[in-house]
Order: C-alpha cells, then structure tokens, then sequence
C-alpha cells in the first residue's frame, strides 16, 4: 500500500508538525509513506538585490499571494481576519507529480494558503483512489473560516458552493484529531451525509521522554532552587494563546515559582531535543489557549512527565484528565489557573501526575497506536490488498 500525506509546510506550526509525526509513524510500521508540500517561490535572482524582499517572497508561493489578494479585495481592502480565512481558489496540481499517480491513499492534511486549491481536491475525491483528509481545525467543512462561526459574506457564499459540489461525491474520510473537533464538525451544514472519525495525533516518545530536570535546567541557565511553569506558543502575543490569563495568574503565585517561555524569557528553541530538554527542565506546562484542537505541546510535555494546566476548551480536557495526570482550570479563570499550577507542583502530586503523564501518551499517543489505527482505515477504505 503506497500512502500520499499532502501538508502546506512540514515543520512550520501545529498541523504540519502532526503531519510530518505520522509520516514518520506509518514508516516505522513499514508503510511505503510519502509527503508532498507546497512548492515555495524561488527568488535567488533577488537575493543580492534586496534580501528582505527575497526572504518575504521565498516563505510563499504565488498562489499564496494570489488568495490573499482576492480575500484583501473581497474584505473591502482591509487587512483584517486576512490570514484567518482561506477560500481554496488557487493551488498547485500536485496530480501531475509521480508521487500522487502512483498512491494507492491520498492523506490530506492542513492544505491551505495556496497548496491545494478546492478543484484539485474535487479532482482527487473522483480519481477513484481513497481519501483521508484529517481536521486539524474546522476549516474542511467550514465555509472560509478555521474557527467558530463566520458571516456569509459573498466569498463564503461562493466558497460554501464549491465545497457543496465537491463534498457531493462522499468520496472523503474525514478524521478529526480530537472528539471535541469531531462535535463541532458533525455540527456544520457542510457535514451532512459526509463520514466523520477521530484518530489523535502521534509523537515520538523516544525523543520526548523523561530527562534529568537539573542537568537539563543547568543546560538552559535556569535556576535549581525554584519551581518552573513553561508556556510555549509560535507568537507568545496571540491574544487567542491566553497569555493575559497566564500573566494574570502569575501575579497570584509566590516568587517561589518562575515564569519561562521561549521568545519572551528565553530563546526561541527550533531543535526538537532541546524542546524536549525544555520540557523535561520544568514542574509543569501550562497552555492557557482559549481555542484548540488536540495542542501538539501538551502531548510533548506529557511524554516529557511534566503534568499540564490547561482550560476546559477544545480537545484538552481530552488530553489532560482533571487531577489524574494534570489539571483543567475553568474557561477564561486566572484564579483558577493560578491553583491548577499549585496543584501540581506541590510535592505530594507531582510525582503522581507526572508518571500518570507519561503513561497517558504511551497509551494513547504513541507513534505505534496512532499509526495502527490510521493503517486500519486506510485498509478499510482501499480496495488495494497485498
């Protein structure tokens, strides 16, 4: 059985992290795997002539810039909700590449941003080949938007009919990687009559394991003497991150516990084994996200044994069993939060959460059983047999 993941980036941000992780799971259990990304402008030619520009250009493709044009115009000029939305009106063809013709699966994933546009995927859905495409947010069967509702403006009325003829087929397995997303998807008028599962993202737990915290403390310059709490983010100012709630229950703590977060108190770390010396170095890892689906971080924390804090919001409570291997703090409550963090530093819960941490990940996140249940559908979708 060949499988084509198809993912915009393979390393930048959440999804393509996830993608890139079980790429490598389905090779471990000896699928013949492979990933195909967005094709980026190549702008050698002006690199010696002004290299900002070129660095700007080469993080797109023309397609990119093309969609976001049109979202510009269609918005009245504004730049707002600019990158929030995606209409999937151009794209690269990725039919014509030697990989696609020769998969017998084709795995989308988060495809976006001038990757696959909504007429190549209505060209995969009737090629007669299977097609997963995993959820990483509500975008697939949303009209434009990646989260919550959107008004039905004339891009989304034009967007919400070319997806109505493309789901038309039901060729698509949808799989949504937590049972919170799978809720809210089965939910939206896109989804009538369409399968819908839900499979957890992998990771490798032999790179994020249990470290020694003071080697790894003294590593990073950190202190041996205080409690740490972590929080990591791709831009520490998101507003949809939480930060202020997290900056709210700091006050609320003692000077005996300390703040970390990498690209505010701390370099911006892009090794994976530094991360995950990061997250072994610390007490505990707090996510205060006030929207998300199944957070990569609270799963690499976890095989790192550091218990998480999170809110009751999106995929986490999947995640984080309340007081068994972490804490669920109320939606939106930095007193709360603030006592989920005492709870699971005080010593006579920390070694209970964090052993309860890792177990959860091996159980349910490992490479092995993510990708075992992938194979399973994907055996159950394909006509293909060895």
């Amino acid at each position: 059985m060949k499988v084509l993941l198809l993912s915009t980036y393979d390393h930048t941000g959440g999804a393509a992290i996830a993608a890139s992780r079980l790429l490598q799971a389905l090779q471990g259990q000896g699928v013949e795997a492979t990933m195909l990304c967005r094709r980026n402008i190549r702008a050698g030619w002006l690199r010696r002539l002004c290299p900002p520009l070129a660095r700007a250009l080469e993080k797109q493709s023309w397609t990119s810039i093309m969609e976001r044009i049109v979202i510009w115009t269609g918005n009245g000029f504004s730049k707002k909700d600019l990158w929030a939305t995606d209409i999937a009106l151009f794209g690269q063809d990725i039919t014509r590449t030697k990989e696609y013709k020769e998969a017998d699966v084709v795995h989308l994933h988060w495809v976006n941003q001038g990757f696959l546009s909504l007429s190549t995927i209505g060209k995969i859905a009737r090629s007669g080949k299977k097609v997963i495409w995993t959820m990483h947010d509500e975008w697939p069967l949303s009209y434009t938007t990646h989260y919550g509702d959107e008004p039905l403006t004339l891009l989304a009325r034009f967007v919400r009919h070319q997806k109505k003829k493309l789901l038309r087929s039901q060729n698509i397995t949808f799989v949504t990687c937590s049972k919170w997303l799978k809720c809210v998807s089965e939910s939206k008028p896109l989804a009538k009559e369409q399968t819908i599962k839900s499979i957890p993202n992998s990771i490798d737990s032999t790179v994020f394991k249990p470290l020694d915290k003071m080697e790894c403390r003294r590593r990073f310059g950190l202190p041996v003497d205080k409690k740490i709490a972590l929080f990591v983010a791709q831009n520490v100012n998101d507003e949809r991150k939480g930060i202020i709630y997290l900056d709210k229950a700091a006050t609320l703590l003692d000077d005996s516990v300390m703040m970390v977060a990498p690209g505010r108190d701390l370099p911006y770390i892009n090794n994976v084994e530094d991360m995950a010396r990061l997250y072994a170095s610390v007490d505990v890892f707090v996510t205060p996200s006030l929207s998300d689906n199944l957070p990569n971080t609270i799963m690499e924390a976890m095989a790192c044994g550091t218990p998480c804090v999170g809110f009751s919001v999106g995929g986490i409570p999947e995640m984080i069993d309340h007081k068994e291997n972490g804490y669920v703090a109320r939606y939106k409550d930095a007193r709360d939060l603030a006592d989920g963090i005492r709870y699971v530093i005080s010593e006579e819960n920390h070694a209970r959460l964090s052993q309860a941490a890792r177990e959860k990940v091996m159980r349910c996140y490992s490479e092995e059983a993510v990708a075992k249940r992938y194979i399973a559908e994907y055996s159950e979708q394909s006509e293909y047999s060895e």
